[in-house]
């Protein structure tokens, strides 16, 4: 120790579990440059080049997935294979073993000096949920990237399209679930996780192209309160439309639409449940404000939703199981469009 002093303080904080101190100015400065270069990129993409710049700045990360590599998107240039004949390196290929995945996560993050990670199919979440659980009990920082999260993967069909998957992760105890609209949020979750010692994360990720919707760079995490105002009515506020993910897109299209008919219309953000309930009274009760019309948008079931809408709220959403087509096919024959989002409002305004 006396012979190699950074060495050691380097072994003490991670040991510690707390991440280098430069950590949340290598964040701000990613965050800046997404918000100039606006990328159109699924958020499993976004996480992915979230990971290449975490990866780079905090060395004890270990990744890994459950035989799904290239369409998790959770390899990055840092993280080369573990293999029989070289512990040394920083990523698993678990093969296809959700469950054995999620608890060898568990069982390197209860080691301590390490932060693991892993992915699969959000509907696979199923295989891996009971080790996802313990995490949570244990209060462990374990996480867990799901990506394919919605019908928007496409053509695998009901099979593989997550409908209720998030509400049941949703009610999992202690554990927080992540579904950010563009890049900028998938960063800002992932600082999160990374800084949430005793709460597992789950990312929620696309696979279909999203744009960048914070176009305005902001030194807060603004994701960190689980819900924030992305676009302020014309007026006061008659509707207002909560979205997660890939729905928030459609969220502004409906507020273009509403607005441009005279009922003035604010979008919320809501990359996290569980952050958002942990705020203050004052906070939730102004986010989610008293406009008379209140929406949700999410290509999921409305369970969860209605501690934000009300029971006599407008839910767009999932009502069954999905079915094999294309997204540009799936989104419009479910009702999930901007579209479909303000006709309801209208129904409601004007019934």
């Amino acid at each position: 120790a006396k012979a190699e002093p950074k060495l050691k303080a380097e072994f003490e904080r991670r040991i510690a579990g707390k991440l280098p101190s430069n950590f949340d100015a290598v964040i701000a400065d990613y965050k800046k440059k997404l918000s100039a270069d606006k990328p159109k990129v699924a958020t499993r993409k976004s996480s992915e080049m979230a990971l290449e710049v975490i990866n780079g700045a905090v060395p004890e990360t270990i990744g890994g997935s459950a035989d799904l590599t290239g369409s998790n998107n959770t390899k990055t240039s840092q993280t080369k294979n573990i293999t029989p004949d070289d512990y040394g390196q920083r990523y698993v290929h678990y093969g296809i073993r959700e469950h054995g995945m999620a608890a060898a996560i568990n069982g390197l993050t209860l080691h301590g000096g390490l932060i693991a990670y892993g992915g699969t199919f959000m509907c696979f979440s199923d295989y891996a949920r009971p080790s996802m659980r313990l995490a949570s009990l244990m209060g462990i920082r374990s996480i867990f990237v799901m990506t394919h999260d919605s019908i928007g993967l496409g053509e695998d069909g009901p099979t593989h399209q997550p409908v209720e998957h998030l509400a049941a992760l949703r009610a999992i105890p202690n554990h927080n679930v992540f579904r950010p609209a563009d890049a900028v949020e998938t960063a800002e979750c992932w600082q999160i996780a990374l800084e949430s010692e005793k709460t597992p994360s789950t990312l929620a990720l696309t696979r279909q192209n999203l744009p960048t919707v914070r176009t305005e760079h902001s030194a807060k995490n603004l994701s960190s309160q689980g819900a924030y105002e992305l676009a302020a009515a014309n007026g006061e506020a008659v509707v207002t439309i909560f979205a997660t993910g890939s729905e928030v897109e459609i969220a502004l299209g409906a507020r273009d639409l509403l607005e441009k008919h005279g009922h003035p219309t604010r979008v919320v953000s809501v990359p996290c449940f569980e952050l958002f309930d942990q705020q203050s009274d004052d906070y939730r009760k102004e986010i989610i404000g008293n406009a008379k019309v209140k929406v949700a948008i999410e290509a999921g079931i409305r369970q969860g939703w209605d501690h934000l809408i009300g029971t006599d709220g407008v839910f767009i959403g999932m009502h069954g199981f999905g079915a094999s087509g294309s997204i540009e096919q799936l989104y419009p024959h479910f009702g999930i469009t901007a579209e479909a989002a303000a006709k309801a409002v209208e129904t409601r305004l004007h019934g």
